[in-house]
């Protein structure tokens, strides 16, 4: 593949070399350093001028550092007169903090904010997955392709679980419910949600499950889980429910907090993420937790950007 580099950030370099090893190219060489003052500087140590590059950098460990670290890189290929700079972010940050709510008026929409940063930097394209609201695309000016860990889910599903025939895929909240029926109406299986009240950010009150889990194998589905609270309450709801085992399967497993402990107490039979954020020091702790690597479908995406192909085949396979 002529014309074209990628360069990995310091938030996921495993990710980074396994999409690089699939392309079948090297990573660029950059070294990302800090100044005794914290400040972030990055060197470019090859020549960009007329390269098509891809920078990827997820959203999380020291998720502020490893913005502003992509910024700057992003900035640093432009300047270095790079053709096109497209940043393959698997794990959008700040993707919560997408809209004011009813209660706090006065808070701020900071998915916007991060999307008028990475365009300001230099950015011209956005590669992103299972985005936690498909709106935060036009929060930019720049096109961005969205891409859905789905197809490999579903992949799983049908491999690694003998009775999917005979499951219900649960939403753990009413905003999943469009993800859920997607995937139930793939599998051709029914679906269930379960509607949950909030009185603060991070803790549940009180669940209320609609559908029937009875005797069947309950798949948990949603885009990220964090400290965890409402996949584990949701798990204790479905087996009191009737449920005979219960699964979670999270794009963006970030597991804050007290998640691990949580999830090795809750009722599992395994919790699978995707692998936008590295989960090897968290695997260590929770033998619940499988990953299913999605490399193969950035690494596709790439390629069908820099050829100019079309993208949206991935939405629904996945490449071999």
């Amino acid at each position: 593949m002529p014309n074209i580099k990628i360069f990995s950030g310091s938030s996921h370099p495993d990710l980074s070399q396994k999409i690089a090893d699939r392309l079948g190219l090297e990573l660029g060489k950059v070294v990302t350093k800090k100044f005794s003052n914290q400040e972030t500087c990055v060197e470019i140590g090859e020549s960009v001028r007329g390269e098509d590059v891809y920078i990827v950098q997820s959203g999380c460990g020291e998720i502020n550092d490893n913005l502003m670290e992509l910024l700057i890189m992003i900035n640093a290929c432009k300047i270095a007169s790079a053709s096109r700079v497209t940043a393959v972010i698997p794990c959008f940050p700040y993707a919560r903090q997408d809209k004011k709510d009813k209660v706090g008026s006065r808070a701020p929409i900071s998915a916007k904010l991060v999307a008028n940063m990475l365009s300001v930097s230099g950015a011209d394209h956005i590669i992103t997955m299972d985005l936690h609201a498909s709106q935060i695309q036009g929060f930019f000016d720049i096109p961005v392709d969205n891409l859905y860990a789905e197809p490999a889910v579903l992949k799983w599903i049908k491999e690694n679980i003998l009775e999917w025939k005979n499951c219900i895929i649960v939403s753990p909240d009413a905003g999943g419910a469009k993800r859920v029926t997607s995937i139930a109406d793939r599998l051709n299986v029914d679906f269930a949600l379960i509607h949950k009240e909030r009185k603060k950010a991070n803790e549940v009150d009180r669940m209320v499950l609609v559908g029937d889990v009875t005797d069947r194998v309950a798949i948990l589905v949603d885009d990220m889980a964090d400290t965890c609270g409402t996949i584990c309450h949701a798990a204790d709801k479905l087996i009191s429910a009737g449920a005979t085992k219960v699964y979670a399967i999270l794009t963006h497993g970030i597991f804050s907090g007290p998640a691990i402990s949580r999830i090795n107490n809750a009722c599992f039979e395994a919790v699978v993420v995707t692998n936008t954020i590295p989960q090897e020091e968290k695997m260590k702790h929770c033998p619940k937790i499988q990953v299913i690597d999605i490399s193969m479908i950035l690494a596709e995406a790439i390629r069908r950007t820099h050829n100019g192909e079309s993208v949206s085949y991935l939405f629904s396979h996945v490449p071999l």
